[in-house]
């Protein structure tokens, strides 16, 4: 580490990746090579460093990612089982039609934990790479859900509507996400040729745009069914110097991966955890633009 931290009140989001693998062969899932060569994958490791993050940041949010974090639900409980319930915990999920467990082992799994979650982001796309669970699923959880679409390529308008009004009819959001990979700080807040941005406007209600240093997001509205558009940079550190000179790397995200090793950004930089005990910490600039 260069500079000294400086993140949110609260503390980075945390993602963890959990250790096992899945069964999916999503196109634009850039961590399916890690999980071919698990060796020093570590349950046990990741818990410690859950436990580390907790005594640093006791109020940030947790994010479980993979893989698959459904496909070992064992596994996932002990983890879930390591957050006190001062932290929000999210789960990052295709919630396909899954090999070991039925839906109702499923749904009986996640309504069990309710009070530890606070959201479930379902991964649907409008072209599925998943054997998918049935829509109806989503009336029997008990906590909060939400739909993840990447959208890339073709996405015809028609497809989009009917998309929105699929997931509207069980009062799910939505959130359409851009190919990250192609968004620069030039372009994050662009709409010169963000074709998925018209094409949302074209059939739905605007209402806000919210954004920070790293990230934007459009909203808006099909009746009373919300539905997002999110755009972000490809890494999550922004370096900045403040008024009185001194730079700091200002950190969005923090990884714990597979190994239960511990990383600032989403391109491979190892966290320095004791100057992580010194961060320092300012609003978050997320806020209204319009």
């Amino acid at each position: 580490m260069s500079n000294p931290y400086k993140t949110r009140e609260g503390g980075a989001t945390v993602t963890i990746f959990v250790p096992y693998d899945c069964n999916n062969h999503c196109p634009f899932c850039i961590n399916k090579q890690e999980y071919e060569h698990p060796e020093g994958f570590s349950l046990e490791k990741i818990c410690e460093s859950i436990r580390t993050m907790d005594g640093i940041t006791p109020e940030c949010d947790f994010v479980f990612t993979g893989g698959e974090p459904m496909a070992n639900l064992d596994s996932l409980q002990i983890m879930l089982d390591c957050i006190p319930a001062t932290h929000r915990i999210f789960i990052n999920t295709t919630l396909p039609v899954m090999r070991d467990y039925t839906e109702d082992e499923v749904v009986a799994f996640l309504n069990r934990n309710k009070d530890k979650l606070t959201c479930i982001n379902v991964s649907r796309h409008l072209y599925p790479f998943v054997e998918e669970s049935n829509d109806g699923i989503f009336d029997r959880l008990e906590m909060g859900s939400r739909i993840n679409c990447v959208l890339f390529g073709q996405h015809p308008t028609d497809k989009l509507l009917a998309f929105v009004r699929r997931f509207g009819a069980h009062g799910v959001p939505i959130q359409f996400r851009s190919d990250y990979t192609k968004t620069t700080p030039e372009n994050l807040y662009d709409e010169t040729g963000d074709s998925i941005l018209a094409d949302l406007r074209s059939i739905l209600t605007p209402t806000i745009l919210e954004g920070c240093r790293i990230r934007c997001n459009y909203e808006f509205a099909d009746g009373d069914h919300v539905i997002s558009y999110h755009k972000t940079l490809p890494y999550s550190t922004i370096v900045e110097t403040d008024e009185h000179g001194v730079t700091y790397d200002i950190l969005y995200d923090i990884l714990i991966k597979q190994t239960g090793e511990l990383h600032s950004d989403w391109t491979g930089v190892p966290l320095d955890v004791e100057a992580y005990r010194n961060v320092v910490f300012e609003p978050y600039d997320l806020h209204r633009i319009f």
